[in-house]
């Protein structure tokens, strides 16, 4: 279940066993979870052993847990998982500055995964794809008979499609049929059935099938995502309504860079997946799958550019919305075997896939938003050096007594750079 309220006020400040306690108790966590979270390095050998191959350890990252994210109506606190500073912090910052329009809005699709079948040597392509469809009722019911407990829950093939391509290897039929994985990710449940239905394809066409597989490129399984913010909510603290407005300009000449060059759309929308990847890894998804989805939607029938669309309305708020493909899913895979991926689920209270794709979008136009409103205000680096700077210091050789000294002296100096850090670590040792 979300949580009553997101809004942790000072909760950067406490210690990690503070924020573990803290957020134990506002989600409910059994103690299972808390260990999971608190264990640091959490797979044992068999465990890891049984995930993937070849294993000889395992790699943690830190998880920092979002807050201040109200998303249809409710709050979520929301864990990530990565290596970069200041991603934790802006999301955080700029779920904030949308409460008072009520905070982020969803309208998320039904999950629909493609499942590909590649036909070659057919006589007649454009004979055989109309064979295909004619027998569309027989090969979505093959299908069905595959996971009868996905049919029972309201999911299975619903449909198919088929068209003609031209490749290098000449003339393909393509078939895609459309599953609804309900809460699984789904790529098992579509490759079985596509495998399933290979045979009657080959009969119907006179061809041969080659590729049985599932698509990330999920077009019609879009998580949906929108928010408004208010000239005030856009300003820092303390400023007015009027320069928040200066500041909505700023980040909307940003955004038109990133929709209309793909060289700033790229890293426009890696910023995007700071959010969206680490949060998948923290969930257990698999965030391979989900990045390379959004970087071909990106380019999906038009030149590359924003994943995000960003306008002001007629009353000057900055109206920001977010659409990209998301396979995600709460059966099977890592989130069931995973114990921290398990009590992250837990802290963010996801119900469903749907409900789990959409606070993942969510965070993706927070993190882009905040990503947009430094580099149209101080810019990029003051915020992440700021953070940057401690992982600096412990890398000039400054031990846990001496990190904070270090990081106050650099930058007091004015400038955080290897040099400066260096300067303060041995002002430090000398003093």
């Amino acid at each position: 279940m979300p949580v009553d309220n997101s809004r942790l006020k000072g909760f950067y400040k406490l210690s990690v066993k503070e924020r573990r306690d803290m957020i134990a108790e506002l989600a409910e966590l059994d103690q299972e979870a808390v260990d999971a979270l608190a264990a640091m390095g959490e797979l044992s050998e068999a465990a890891a052993d049984r995930i993937i191959e070849n294993v000889v350890g395992t790699l943690a990252l830190p998880v920092g847990v979002a807050t201040n994210f109200i998303v249809d109506g409710e709050h979520y606190l929301v864990p990530f998982a990565l290596e970069e500073p200041s991603v934790v912090a802006a999301a955080s910052n700029m779920a904030k500055r949308c409460h008072a329009s009520g905070g982020f809005v969803s309208n998320n699709t039904e999950p629909i995964m493609i499942g590909q079948i590649q036909v070659v040597g057919c006589d007649d392509p454009f004979a055989a794809k109309e064979a295909i469809l004619s027998a569309t009722d027989e090969l979505v019911s093959a299908c069905n008979e595959v996971d009868p407990i996905l049919v029972k829950f309201g999911g299975g093939c619903k449909d198919l499609e088929a068209r003609v391509i031209d490749t290098d290897s000449g003339p393909m039929v393509i078939i895609h049929i459309l599953v609804d994985c309900r809460d699984a990710m789904g790529a098992n449940a579509v490759n079985t059935m596509a495998e399933t239905i290979a045979p009657t394809v080959e009969r119907i066409t006179g061809g041969t099938v080659i590729l049985r597989i599932i698509s990330n490129l999920a077009v019609h399984r879009l998580a949906r995502v929108s928010a408004t913010f208010t000239p005030s909510e856009m300003a820092n603290t303390g400023e007015t309504a009027e320069e928040g407005s200066k500041v909505i300009d700023g980040i909307l000449q940003a955004y038109h860079f990133a929709a209309a060059d793909p060289f700033r759309a790229t890293t426009h929308n890696k910023g995007i997946m700071n959010a969206i990847s680490a949060i998948a890894v923290a969930c257990g998804q698999d965030w391979r799958a989900i990045e390379s989805g959004a970087h071909s939607y990106a380019s999906h029938e038009r030149i590359y550019g924003s994943l995000t669309h960003w306008e002001k309305d007629a009353d000057g708020n900055l109206v920001g919305s977010i659409e990209l493909p998301m396979a995600v899913g709460l059966v099977g895979g890592a989130v069931r075997v995973h114990p921290t991926a398990k009590a992250n689920v837990a802290i963010m209270g996801a119900r469903t896939a749907d409900e789990l794709a959409k606070v993942i979008a969510a965070a993706g136009i927070a993190q882009n938003l905040g990503a947009l409103r430094a580099l149209a205000t101080v810019g990029i680096q003051a915020g992440h050096m700021k953070l940057h700077s401690r992982n600096m210091a412990v890398t000039a050789g400054a031990n846990d007594d001496e990190v904070d000294k270090v990081v106050e002296i650099a930058r007091a100096s004015g400038r955080i750079t290897a040099a400066a850090i260096e300067a303060a670590l041995e002002q430090v040792r000398n003093s």
